[in-house]
């Protein structure tokens, strides 16, 4: 159990029920979360994290690993601070590599697990839908089977970018920033993309299709081939998707508006735990910039990645200016 708590609340109901152990890693004192923005675990059970970093911490480090019972292990990534977000994790032939996407500096970074630069890619201006590098905010990217990866431009214009396994551009399709100007209230149709902020593969059919997980007006994960053809959209148990990953044929998508859902093979919800909506409707406003004494044990307020441990056990960051990395235990 977390330092500080007493009895850990559960959440979740039937076969999907968890202890909530909030605030479960354990830094040191020179070290603060900022907003924590991705979350990983590698073939080892070491949790990784990305965070903005707080503007207290001694440390600028902005990615913090953690050993399975939570103890800290080291961190690295200084020259990410303020713009970490977007975290994936590929196994490639017997190594383990970090993919990030820097929403602030606009790039998309290949690491190891200890932080060596395999490449750095910038904004696609090959794309022709940028007029300059700083409009090109990436949020998330998905890798394929292939190798192929998918960066979704979630704070920029909202395309989705095509790239090889050796970083050759390929192709743009949906977006954009301007449909969402024209009318914010109004979701936009089939093939189009609104504050893409969370992207993946989904190989459960067999066929690897590509997966958006849109905000605002939208609300609503969208299918495309991996050429960009856009498929079927799913509404129901959708709010803001963030992130997604997968364990077995059960989805997990962490949700902005306070809530993480398990969807089954058919992306029917099973389960939303920890849901923090109150009855105004609110969620986060008014709560993510305050003290962590503000937060209420067993609810979430701004769900921003989570991630499957092999034994079911998920982690959950979230956006939040203190940090928030809460393990739920499945019991």
């Amino acid at each position: 159990m977390a330092m500080g708590q007493g009895r850990a609340p559960v959440m979740g109901a039937g076969a999907h029920q968890y202890e909530a152990l909030h605030d479960w890693p354990q830094l040191p004192g020179t070290h603060r979360f900022g907003n924590t923005h991705g979350i990983v675990m590698d073939r080892q059970g070491r949790v990784i994290v990305a965070h903005t970093v707080h503007k207290e911490s001694q440390s600028g480090d902005a990615i913090a690993i953690f050993d399975p019972d939570g103890k800290f292990i080291k961190s690295w990534g200084a020259e990410m601070r303020g713009g970490a977000h977007g975290l994936t994790l590929r196994q490639e032939g017997g190594d383990e590599f970090l993919y990030h996407c820097d929403n602030v500096k606009g790039f998309v970074r290949k690491t190891t697990l200890d932080g060596e630069v395999v490449w750095t890619i910038h904004a696609p201006v090959m794309s022709g839908v940028y007029a300059k590098a700083s409009e090109y905010k990436p949020s998330n990217l998905a890798i394929a089977p292939n190798g192929d990866f998918y960066v979704a431009d979630g704070y920029g214009k909202f395309h989705i970018h095509h790239y090889d396994a050796k970083t050759n551009y390929i192709r743009t399709f949906g977006g954009t920033r301007q449909l969402m100007d024209a009318n914010k209230d109004k979701e936009t149709g089939p093939g189009t993309t609104i504050w893409p902020h969370a992207i993946g593969i989904d190989t459960r059919s067999g066929t690897p299709l590509l997966m958006v997980g849109e905000r605002g007006a939208n609300s609503r994960v969208q299918y495309f081939d991996l050429n960009g053809r856009p498929l079927q959209r799913v509404k129901d148990g959708v709010r803001w998707p963030s992130t997604f990953d997968f364990l077995g044929d059960t989805l997990l998508m962490p949700d902005l508006k306070a809530v993480v859902t398990l969807f089954d093979k058919q992306n029917r919800p099973l389960v939303q735990l920890g849901d923090g909506r109150q009855a105004d409707g609110k969620t986060y406003e008014g709560i993510r910039n305050q003290d962590r004494s503000a937060f209420t044990p067993g609810k979430f307020v701004a769900p921003h990645a989570a991630c499957f441990a092999p034994n079911g056990d998920i982690y959950v960051a979230e956006w939040v200016e203190v940090g928030r990395v809460t393990k739920l235990k499945k019991v």
